[in-house]
């Protein structure tokens, strides 16, 4: 399937960027769009600036939990995942790349309908990989940690 094809499938029609919440529970705070609909689909996931750097938020729901009625692990990594591209790009959305590695460990369980905050810092940037690491936390309770490697790419991803 061609580029076009499948942005024309998706719905992407305009560049990536940030665009701001300005109603509801979200306001103040801006979602990557086009939407990336796995991300969406698991959170839909949000970030704003926070003094020097960007903050991370995600509201979990049931439809992230796993049997034993925490949020599934797999929820909690993908929303490290995006929180190393958004602290890696801070609120500049024409950075590009790839996830290298992502490593999280979980420290505690996250409960669904709690507000999760990612917070992290870039450990060094080079000229093509940005070294990360962070925090996701429910209020004063961190649930993981996470570090990453994410390697940048002058454009996006061609799926040609």
């Amino acid at each position: 399937m061609s580029h076009d094809k499948l942005q024309s499938e998706i719905g992407e029609s305009r560049q990536p960027g940030l665009a701001p919440i300005t109603t509801g529970d979200w306001a103040g705070w801006y979602h990557y769009e086009p939407s990336d609909q796995f991300e969406d689909h698991t959170g839909p996931f949000y970030c704003k600036p926070d003094g020097g750097g960007i903050v991370c938020g995600f509201r979990p729901e049931a439809k992230n939990c796993n049997a034993g009625g925490n949020v599934h692990g797999g929820a909690v990594m993908t929303f490290a995942d995006y929180a190393l591209f958004m602290i890696a790009g801070g609120m500049d959305a024409s950075v590009h790349g790839v996830t290298v590695t992502c490593n999280v460990e979980f420290v505690d369980g996250a409960e669904p309908g709690r507000l999760l905050i990612a917070r992290g810092e870039v450990v060094r940037a080079g000229f093509s990989m940005v070294f990360l690491r962070g925090i996701i936390s429910d209020g004063n309770r961190p649930v993981s940690m996470f570090s990453g490697t994410i390697k940048k790419l002058r454009v996006p991803v061609s799926l040609a």
